[in-house]
């Protein structure tokens, strides 16, 4: 089990509980300020900062930058810290909330100059409620039903990007992520490793060696190199030390040979 599910999950995982969608805890702790303030303070810092820490990484020693690493990731949990969810827990959380608007993504405009990928989803915020505030979306923004953000999803989902859950100051959760390489989680945390800023899901993906006919479309798929191929029996198997759980090396199978295992019920939680 992650952290947060252990501190906020009473008894389930985390992102289960209805309390932490919700319009009261929203309105609490200034957090609708913070909200509005995030996408411009992160298209004005995100780059600058990225800079420093890979810096800092190269420079200074390693004890040192361990210390640096220790402190920025326990200042995300707090504020803004994701998690990876697979498709059927994304879809479950779409049931949960009040309202949900597609945005554009805010990672892709600051790591590709983009500003029309809209892979977002904001999760009871309802900013086109309160457009003015959002001028830097205003353009993007959609108010969608369920129906249509699970559709959305599930083309994400075959589209090989990875779904996750994120706070907005912790445990508020405000957003449903699709994400790639050109994604800030990714970059800070699996490509450069400068912090960790996301869980690994609460799964761990499998391959059926008896099913699996060597295709390696999962391996193709897959954003974290988890998917390892031998070359002495033809098949691929899963990697557990570099799987996010994710799930997304599933749609790629023709013959359903992956799965994913729940971690928590392994563990006989």
């Amino acid at each position: 089990m992650c952290e947060f599910c252990t501190k906020h999950g009473e008894g389930k995982k985390w992102y289960e509980v209805m309390d932490y969608y919700s319009k009261e805890m929203l309105a609490r702790n200034n957090r609708q300020k913070y909200i509005k303030e995030f996408i411009p303070n992160i298209q004005r810092t995100a780059g600058p900062n990225l800079a420093k820490l890979e810096w800092a990484k190269r420079k200074m020693p390693a004890v040192v930058y361990q210390f640096i690493r220790k402190i920025g990731t326990a200042g995300m949990k707090k504020r803004h810290f994701g998690q990876v969810v697979p498709l059927e827990d994304a879809e479950r959380i779409i049931d949960m909330v009040h309202s949900i608007t597609r945005i554009a993504c805010v990672c892709r405009s600051v790591t590709t100059g983009k500003n029309d990928a809209r892979y977002c989803l904001m999760l009871g915020v309802d900013p086109e409620g309160t457009i003015n505030d959002y001028s830097d979306l205003r353009a993007s923004l959609e108010t969608i039903s369920a129906t249509e953000a699970k559709e959305l999803l599930r083309k994400f989902d075959q589209e090989g990007l990875v779904h996750s859950v994120w706070t907005f100051q912790t445990p508020f959760i405000g957003a449903i992520c699709n994400c790639d390489h050109d994604c800030l989680a990714y970059r800070i945390q699996v490509s450069s490793d400068l912090l960790e800023i996301m869980f690994k899901a609460e799964y761990i993906a499998v391959i059926d060696a008896n099913e699996c006919t060597g295709c390696r479309n999962c391996q193709r798929l897959c954003q974290f190199g988890a998917v390892e191929y031998s070359t002495s029996n033809k098949k691929c198997y899963i990697n557990p030390n570099k799987c996010y759980g994710c799930g997304i090396c599933r749609s790629g199978c023709i013959k359903n040979a992956v799965s994913l295992v729940d971690l928590t019920h392994r563990q006989g939680l």
